[in-house]
């Protein structure tokens, strides 16, 4: 367990970690998104790089018997990051609905700003995710929550902006909580996308395959639905909540977390056409027609969104309430977890970089910020 000591007081203890980071905080550098254009207008971008809060360069800041080392800072509400050949990192800012540009040890500038996007709750701008065959199409996807919907975006990486907006999938029900969010590419070069239930009161659309919400959705780069999809639609599995991370390991194995409502948290492994229950089982089931989990946790312990996979199976699961990053790794034919890190706050993403994990703090959306949060920080990976 890689754990960074707390004090009595959160906030000073944060301050004393990153003294020596050099942070240029320009608050309010950002404004709310411009007023609703046509809900029909294709999603735009618009405005020159800006530079946005930073430390001036990484900083390795050692707290026996864990260490981490400072990427970033004064990150407002950052939600998921990609990774852009050679290193550099794209963040998706939720509330600002801005990607910025991250290179180490410079000062990050906003790329684009979603103008489409509308920010409300836990809605926003979140998922994000390179083609794969990036360096060939240069495309890049968001997920963001529009006026009716929740809906992915391709755009165009040119010259450091995001241009030619092009909407591949909308119709997503959007609702102030449970927006699902995260994108991802498969093995199979398939783009996979999490949605929430809506906050649906019943949330029984989580149990019908021919709605969008409460699922996984499977399509195609360009936004169709592919031929061996389990309902002829573009869902892959069903029955979930509010699932915010996925992937998965040499094997080809997905892996997904889920929030649960107030009992438990989950870490599923997905399979095609899987009914994972929800909202009729939260946790484990004694229904044969629901997948049982790997593994749960207390909603206080958890409270999952992004997720990092091994090659060999390992997860790593960023916690919001819990404030810490499990680890959940095979025994056998069934997995175990322990506390790989923590005293950094709430955690919304992480990302396998090389030898180390990446992660994305969530303490000014629910937490206890310190002046330098949010931050994107980094710590070795096993």
């Amino acid at each position: 367990m890689i754990t960074s000591p707390r004090l009595s007081a959160l906030g000073l203890a944060r301050r004393g970690l990153v003294a020596a980071t050099v942070a240029v905080l320009l608050a309010g550098c950002a404004g709310q998104p411009p007023a609703a254009g046509p809900e029909s207008a294709p999603p735009s971008t618009s405005g020159p790089k800006t530079p946005v809060p930073s430390g001036a360069a990484p900083t390795v800041l050692t707290d026996e018997p864990g260490k981490f080392r400072v990427v970033a800072t004064g990150l407002g509400v950052p939600w998921d990051l990609a990774m852009l050949p050679g290193g550099d990192a794209l963040v998706t800012l939720r509330d600002r609905a801005e990607v910025v540009l991250i290179a180490p040890g410079e000062v990050p500038t906003v790329v684009a700003r979603i103008d489409d996007a509308r920010p409300e709750g836990e809605g926003g701008l979140m998922g994000i995710a390179l083609s794969p065959d990036f360096v060939d199409d240069q495309f890049v996807y968001l997920y963001f929550t529009a006026d009716q919907d929740n809906r992915v975006v391709r755009y165009k990486y040119a010259n450091g902006s995001l241009t030619s907006a092009e909407p591949i999938l909308s119709g997503i029900p959007r609702a102030s909580n449970h927006n699902g969010g995260r994108i991802r590419f498969g093995p199979d070069q398939m783009l996979y996308v999490t949605t929430g239930d809506n906050h649906a009161k019943p949330a029984y659309n989580a149990q019908n395959t021919q709605t969008l919400d409460g699922k996984i959705l499977r399509v195609t780069p360009s936004g169709k639905a592919p031929e061996d999809n389990p309902f002829e639609n573009e869902v892959w599995s069903y029955g979930h909540r509010n699932v915010q991370g996925i992937g998965w390991d040499a094997k080809g194995r997905m892996y997904a977390s889920e929030f649960g409502s107030g009992e438990f948290d989950e870490l599923n492994l997905i399979k095609k056409g899987g009914n994972y229950g929800w909202p009729e089982a939260e946790g484990r089931s004694d229904n044969p027609d629901f997948i049982e989990p790997l593994l749960t946790w207390s909603t206080d312990d958890a409270s999952p969104s992004g997720i990092a996979v091994m090659p060999n199976g390992t997860v790593f699961l960023a916690s919001l309430r819990g404030e810490r990053l499990w680890r959940a790794r095979w025994d056998g034919d069934r997995m175990t977890d322990d506390v790989y890190f923590d005293g950094v706050g709430r955690l919304r993403a992480v990302e396998v970089v090389g030898d180390e994990l990446w992660l994305l703090t969530n303490n000014t959306s629910g937490g206890d910020p310190a002046k330098d949060d949010d931050r994107l920080i980094a710590i070795g990976a096993s």
